[in-house]
């Protein structure tokens, strides 16, 4: 199984698209994790980390819900949605991370995923340089997020639940993501979560803090 909790590390574009999209059920709420929980044991699950994770940056487009692109450990990260399973699953592709200062020609190609226009009049740009960007474009904004994750799996399927404060605010989420969507499908529904919207974290922020 992936580990999900591997140290953070830069990876080019063109490296990024060897990398195999999974697919992505999840959900966020008040009071999702209790019953999770309860239902972990009858699924048979196979405990995994806890980890309070470094603090994020997510930066969030009026445009957009498909470009996901936060910055963790000094790298700007961005996977952008390439398709949804038959059971509505959204899938996304890991597009690069990168390391600051940095480039403007990959900067350039996360804007356009942002589905932004900025002029772009240095040859690289530092994370504070970065913030001040996205905090003067009307249809950019940043949210801070913090995670305390608890990963396990049902059936090989990763899974995890954690709680989670954008901005400060404390919301909970439950995830289910993997390659073999059958068995995505299995565990979601094992787990109770099969009634419950899918919202990717790009919707949720937006919610949350009203963007």
């Amino acid at each position: 199984m992936t580990d999900t909790y591997a140290k953070n590390t830069a990876i080019s574009a063109k490296d990024a698209e060897k990398l195999t999209p999974r697919a992505e059920f999840r959900v966020f709420g008040q009071g999702i994790i209790e019953p999770l929980k309860a239902k972990m044991w009858d699924a048979k699950a196979t405990l995994y980390k806890v980890r309070v994770m470094p603090k994020e940056t997510y930066i969030l487009s009026k445009k957009t819900d498909e470009a996901n692109v936060k910055v963790r450990d000094g790298l700007l990260d961005i996977k952008t949605k390439v398709g949804e399973t038959d059971q509505g699953y959204e899938i996304f592709q890991p597009r690069g991370k990168f390391q600051f200062p940095v480039k403007k020609e990959e900067l350039a190609t996360i804007l356009s995923h942002l589905m932004v226009e900025i002029e772009l009049t240095q040859d690289e740009y530092t994370f504070d340089e970065f913030c001040a960007m996205v905090t003067a474009h009307s249809d950019l904004t940043l949210v801070g997020v913090e995670k305390k994750r608890y990963g396990f799996s049902v059936n090989g399927i990763i899974c995890e639940f954690a709680y989670v404060w954008m901005n400060g605010a404390q919301v909970e989420t439950a995830c289910c993501e993997s390659e073999d969507y059958a068995g995505m499908q299995s565990a979601v529904e094992a787990l109770g979560l099969a009634g419950m919207p899918n919202v990717n974290y790009l919707k949720a922020a937006k919610k949350v803090v009203g963007f």
